[in-house]
This record gives structure tokens, C-alpha cells and sequence, in this order.
């Protein structure tokens, strides 16, 4: 096939990063700290808002473990974390010998159901004696949760809230930006992400002692004497100053890169207007502004898509979807949950067609490393991962793309 391959969402450069990048290796500023990781830490503050403080790190995921620490979570407390959810939300609970409570979603936004939220937290003090010690909700694909009732419920139970916006930066609910609302907010610039610093993330703070607070445990947890003593375990998490650079010139472009994504939204809905079965996630309400991140879709269970009946047939060769790098032979053609074989006929046939596309994340409660821990679920999360499909909506797709992608989707039906 001559015709390029369409990606989920590649990066795109302004032209502006090299700039950046270009001074900080004239001033020979190219080890962590410096200048652009300044500059870049002020640039996310001015752009979300509300007064809060910024502190750039290696990856979100070292974001959402410092956020943890900072609410003094640690061996033996429970933490709630959305279930529908990328394994980082999850992991660094278990860094810090906590336990990962899991909520299911609700069917509107596909992100933490409050009424499972709420019944979670009475189940876990009758069970344990003792509240959870903070609530992570995620902006899934950058679809904001129901910020009002989850911020309500954690308030009433004075509970701290991570809000794991990852996926979220550019998108608000009621005007504001995600990751403002709770006491931090959690972002990654990953290389697929809204805007990348090529590897990445940042803390939201909710002020300035915060921020030193995070920063120290950031940089190695290092007293101020002449010589190096250690009195808290410190993580090595700040972003280098070349980093941070790329992050300066994304920041030029941020604005383009979610009208873009929004622009490519629209276009999937028009285009798949009258394809039966096949059903695009868009906003619940106008209280919601989706980044729109990844485009996602769900198929109808009855619907007929070519080739189905050879679905799963042959093992995956390495990672779906993501620069997730080394992946363990799979044991098993099949596990106790995957997608329908309507999508994953799908996703064959589109990427045969040169088209990236992956299922929707597998819930936490049913992964395997977590099958032992508390959930409380309503079949939501499971029934998306079942017939869900993200599709390119980078700022590298155009129209002419997505008038493609939309063609396959309609020709395997």
C-alpha cells in the first residue's frame, strides 16, 4: 500500500522548539533545571490558571506518585482510582505499599461514577476503620469527569483529590481547566500526548509551599548542609532543562493542537452520521469541553464486521498502540476479557489499511496484577472495553485522513 500510514496522534513541532533548545546548549544549561524548565513551568501556569503552581517532572507517572506522597498516603492505606484507566493511575499507589481501590465509570462521560465513588467510601471505613486516604477521577481520552459531584462528595468526606489529567490538558468543565480542581493535578507530555516535551509530565500544586514541598522530594530529598544528608527517601523526577525546551515551543501552538483535535471531532461526526452500529463519544453536556485527545468510538455487539469470524486467531507480535517498548510473549490467544470480535476485526482491517487504531483501555479490576483488590463496578468499564475503538486525531491527521478512515470503517461493515 503507497498511502501513508495514519497514526493515532504523533507529535507535532512548532519550529520554536529549537530555539529553546538551541540556548540552552549555547549556555551549556542542558542538566536538569535551568531556565527552560522556569520558563516552561510558567508557561503550564499561565495557561491553566486559577493560581496555582507548576513543577515539571520526567513523566506523569512520577507526577501521580508525588501527589501521593504529598497527601501522606503510605503502606497499608487505600487510595480510590478510576478503574477505566491507563496503568498509571494505578501503579504508584502500589509504589508506596497502598492499595488501589477501584470505581467503575459512569456511561455518560466514561470517567469515575459518584454514586460508586460515594458507596466505595462507605464500604472501605466499614470494612477498614478508615477513610481512604485520597480519590483519583481521570479525564479519559480528555473527557472531563463530573468535577462538581466528585469534588462535593471527597469535600463532604474530606478526602483529598488527584485528578489524573494526563489525557486532559486543553480540556474544562464549566470554563475551567482540568487539573485545577482538586489539591493537584496530574499532566504528561508524552510523546503522543496534546503537546510533548518527547518524555514528561508536570504536578499542579495549589501553592507555593506546595511546590517546594514536591520539589524536594523531586530532587533526591536532600537537606541544606555543605555535604549530602538524606533524612526523606527523595525520587530523581525533575525535567531536564532540554526537555523542558521542546515544552517551551509546544506551548506556542497548544491553543492550534486542541482546536485541532476538536476540528477532528467534528469531522468524525458528520462523516459517520447514518453508519449504523457504530457510535462516537462526544461531550455529555455543555458543561463539558473535551480536548478530545482520542476520537473513540463503540460498536454495536450484534454489528457485522468482515473477517470477524478470523478475529484472534493469530498472537499479536509486540505492543498495540503507544511506544510501550519490551512486551512479554502472550501466554494465550484469548484472556478472561477482551474486545468483541467485531472490534478487533476491525482494528485489522484498519490497520491494514495503514490505519493505527487500539481498544479502549482494560479496566484495572480486570487486569490480573490487581484481581485481588477492592472494586466496585457496574459493568460500564467493561462493556466499553468490549466494544470500543480509539481513532487517530493527532495534529498530524487531516481531513482527507479522517475522510479515509471513515471510508475503511464503512467498506468492513
Amino acid at each position: 500500500m503507497n498511502r501513508k500510514r495514519i497514526y493515532l496522534c504523533l507529535a507535532h513541532m512548532s519550529g520554536e522548539e529549537q530555539k529553546f533548545i538551541k540556548e540552552a546548549f549555547d549556555t551549556n544549561w542542558v542538566v536538569p533545571l535551568g531556565p527552560n524548565v522556569n520558563g516552561f513551568e510558567e508557561d503550564i501556569k499561565q495557561f491553566i490558571g486559577e493560581g496555582k503552581e507548576v513543577v515539571a517532572l520526567s513523566a506523569g507517572t512520577a507526577a501521580v506518585h508525588l501527589a501521593l506522597l504529598a497527601c501522606g498516603v503510605g503502606a497499608g492505606d487505600e487510595v480510590i482510582v478510576q478503574s477505566f484507566t491507563f496503568c498509571a493511575s494505578a501503579h504508584p499507589v502500589t509504589y508506596l505499599g497502598a492499595t488501589p481501590v477501584f470505581v467503575d465509570s459512569g456511561a455518560d462521560s466514561w470517567n469515575m461514577d459518584p454514586g460508586l465513588l460515594e458507596e466505595a467510601i462507605k464500604d472501605r471505613v466499614a470494612k477498614t476503620g478508615r477513610k481512604p486516604k485520597a480519590i483519583i477521577p481521570v479525564a479519559l481520552y480528555g473527557m472531563p469527569y463530573d468535577c462538581e459531584r466528585i469534588l462535593e462528595i471527597a469535600t463532604r468526606y474530606d478526602i483529598p483529590v488527584i485528578e489524573d489529567a494526563a489525557e486532559g490538558f486543553g480540556s474544562r468543565y464549566r470554563g475551567q481547566a482540568l487539573g485545577t480542581f482538586g489539591r493537584y493535578g496530574v499532566l504528561s507530555f508524552n510523546g503522543n500526548k496534546m503537546i510533548t516535551t518527547s518524555g514528561g509530565g508536570a504536578l499542579i500544586c495549589p501553592d507555593e509551599g506546595a511546590k517546594r514541598d514536591v520539589m524536594f522530594y523531586a530532587t533526591q530529598g536532600r537537606e541544606a548542609y555543605p555535604y549530602y544528608q538524606h533524612e526523606k527517601i527523595g525520587y530523581n523526577y525533575r525535567m531536564s532543562n532540554i526537555c523542558a525546551g521542546i515544552g517551551r515551543g509546544q506551548m506556542t501552538v497548544v491553543d492550534e493542537h486542541v482546536a485541532h483535535h476538536k476540528h477532528v471531532q467534528a469531522l468524525y461526526r458528520e462523516l459517520l452520521k447514518g453508519v449504523d452500529g457504530v457510535t462516537l463519544h462526544e461531550n455529555p453536556s455543555s458543561c463539558y469541553d473535551s480536548n478530545f485527545w482520542l476520537c473513540t468510538v463503540t460498536l454495536e455487539p450484534d454489528l457485522h464486521v468482515k473477517g470477524e469470524e478470523h478475529a484472534y486467531e493469530e498472537a499479536v507480535q509486540g505492543a498495540i498502540g503507544g511506544a510501550a517498548g519490551v512486551t512479554r510473549a502472550a501466554s494465550a490467544l484469548h484472556t478472561t476479557c477482551e474486545p468483541n470480535r467485531n472490534v478487533e476485526a476491525m482494528r485489522l482491517a484498519l490497520d491494514w489499511a495503514g490505519v493505527e487504531s487500539r481498544p479502549l483501555w482494560k479496566p484495572m479490576h480486570l487486569q490480573p496484577v490487581y484481581r485481588n483488590n477492592p472494586c466496585h463496578v457496574n459493568g460500564v468499564s467493561e462493556s466499553l472495553f468490549k466494544t470500543g475503538l480509539c481513532l487517530p486525531s493527532g495534529p498530524c491527521v487531516t481531513d482527507d485522513d479522517v475522510e479515509y478512515i471513515v471510508e475503511q470503517i464503512r467498506m468492513n461493515l
